[in-house]
């Protein structure tokens, strides 16, 4: 068996309309169902699909509301989804611009980092699961080791 690529995101989230808000207005998604302002009817699973502008793929993230009462995430160490990564661009410029914009909308920063051959954003969707906003940083050469194996250190934006 090979892998050829990542094909999408599940998220179990409280609230399907929040969350839908989030990754449709802040994000920039395209929210595919329900269209958005269609409600999931009484029958129907509280859910939306959505792929990314680029239209790469039938979907790239399905979330599946479990209601206001699920657990949250632990604190601390705890086996699971750290975080999934969304490039957004190729330069410092594009995450100056996506900082301004997150903050405008009240999104949850977490933090900045350099590693080295990428340069990153840290966010919180409204539940909590962490994203990270990413550039390639260009000319980086993915098969030296400092590539993947430089310490990462603060980015300041």
């Amino acid at each position: 068996m090979e892998v050829k690529e990542l094909g999408h995101v599940v998220l179990y989230v409280r609230d399907i309309e929040r969350s839908a808000r989030f990754y449709r207005d802040v994000l920039g998604w395209r929210q595919i169902l329900p269209a958005p302002g269609n409600a999931p009817g009484p029958r129907e699973r509280r859910a939306a699909v959505f792929n990314a502008p680029s239209g790469r793929t039938h979907h790239e993230l399905l979330l599946i509301e479990v209601g206001a009462d699920a657990a949250g995430h632990p604190e601390g160490k705890r086996i699971g989804l750290y975080h999934f990564g969304l490039k957004i661009g190729t330069s410092d410029d594009e995450l100056r611009a996506a900082l301004a914009e997150l903050t405008k909308s009240g999104t949850t920063i977490l933090g900045a980092s350099d590693h080295y051959a990428t340069h990153s954003l840290y966010i919180a969707d409204p539940d909590g699961n962490e994203i990270e906003l990413y550039v390639d940083v260009p000319g980086i050469d993915w098969e030296t080791p400092e590539a993947i194996g430089t310490p990462t250190k603060p980015l300041y934006l």
